[in-house]
């Protein structure tokens, strides 16, 4: 039997503002959460090359399709506009998202968190997801000011959705799951602590054949 509590939870403390507060205080966190029931592309710079598409298709929970021109490297890139989540010490970060691709070689794949720019393959400050073509193996980077810590994470496969998130515990180090399943911890030696960061996802064709990235969600969330 669930434990039911008909007067409210708090996370509150009893003399603050919201410490009579029947819900959890979602103000502890900013927090985004896009599950695409909705787009609005003006919330998005987005970077193409060639001519693509990025539109709700049908799908239970609510899905985002990116869809590329066919030309080898045509590619689509988006980032949140306004850059809104920066690491710091003592507050902790935490990043998921589910998403698959249409092929799981030829294909580049990023998804996370990066300084607003025209090419999220390469940039200088983020914590993001990266594949990279003509391999399915996934890494987690951690970037600052163009050097990188680069963590294994694990394989794509063609048309399968996978889950990739990450948690940063405000000290030493970066938890990353696959699938819900812990598969590293990543050093914080280049975390870009010095600039604000913004959700960022895209993919780019690693053959002349058009490519699809289909998310499901994303999901960041740090303390304030």
């Amino acid at each position: 039997m669930p434990t039911r509590f008909p007067n409210g939870l708090t996370t509150a403390a009893k003399n603050q503002p919201m410490g009579e507060y029947i819900l959890p205080d979602v103000t502890k966190c900013h927090t985004f959460f896009d599950d695409f029931d909705t787009y609005t592309a003006a919330d998005w710079t987005v970077t193409e090359t060639g001519t693509a598409t990025q539109a709700l298709t049908d799908g239970d929970g609510g899905l985002l399709l990116i869809t590329n021109a066919a030309s080898d490297n045509d590619a689509s890139f988006s980032q949140k506009v306004g850059e809104s989540f920066r690491f710091e010490t003592d507050k902790k970060l935490w990043f998921d998202c589910r998403f698959k691709a249409s092929n799981a070689t030829q294909s580049d794949v990023v998804i996370g968190l990066s300084i607003t720019d025209t090419t999220p393959l390469s940039v200088s400050d983020g914590v993001f997801f990266l594949k990279s073509d003509d391999a399915t193996t996934i890494v987690m980077k951690v970037v600052k000011n163009g050097t990188a810590t680069t963590t294994t994470v694990g394989a794509l496969a063609d048309d399968t959705f996978c889950q990739l998130s990450f948690c940063y515990n405000g000290v030493d180090g970066i938890a990353v799951f696959m699938d819900g399943v812990q598969v590293a911890t990543s050093a914080v030696t280049n975390l870009p602590d010095d600039e604000d960061l913004t959700i960022t996802y895209g993919i780019q064709n690693g053959s002349a054949a058009a490519r699809t990235m289909t998310i499901d969600y994303i999901f960041a969330s740090k303390e304030r």
